[in-house]
């Protein structure tokens, strides 16, 4: 005796196969999209740190030969002062920025060294230090 099927539909199993693999295919997804983002908002910092040590290198220092107690875009005006606030928002020197200058050896606003440092958020933090001794 010959038994056909009669049903043209998918079985429970397959339903949940399919999605379980569709679950794992998001999961997979968006964790991708975060690391890519952490990695975005990390690169961002660097390069915010980077613009600014060479302006005060290239530029300020050349200049003045000292470096600055304090750093904005009225000290280094070379640099976009967007660069100046970190991914969050918060402006160099305020309290919770990721950027801090930390000038020392200073005497009447003029400083013989600084370290220009970002906290990232899958590496260590992202430190220049002064070219000059």
């Amino acid at each position: 005796m010959k038994t056909t099927r009669t049903s043209h539909g998918f079985t429970i199993i397959e339903l949940i196969f399919i999605i379980a693999l569709l679950a794992a295919a998001s999961i997979l997804f968006f964790i991708q999209k975060n690391n890519l983002e952490v990695a975005g908002r990390d690169e961002t910092r660097k390069t915010a740190i980077n613009a600014m040590y060479y302006s005060i290198e290239e530029v300020y220092f050349k200049t003045n030969g000292y470096y600055p107690q304090t750093i904005d875009s009225t000290v280094l005006p070379s640099v976009d002062p967007s660069l100046f606030k970190d991914p969050s928002g918060v402006k160099i020197g305020e309290a919770n920025s990721n950027y801090r200058y930390e000038p020392y050896n200073c005497n009447s606003n003029q400083c013989k060294n600084y370290t220009l440092r970002t906290t990232l958020e899958n590496e260590a933090d992202y430190v220049k230090t002064n070219r000059s001794n």
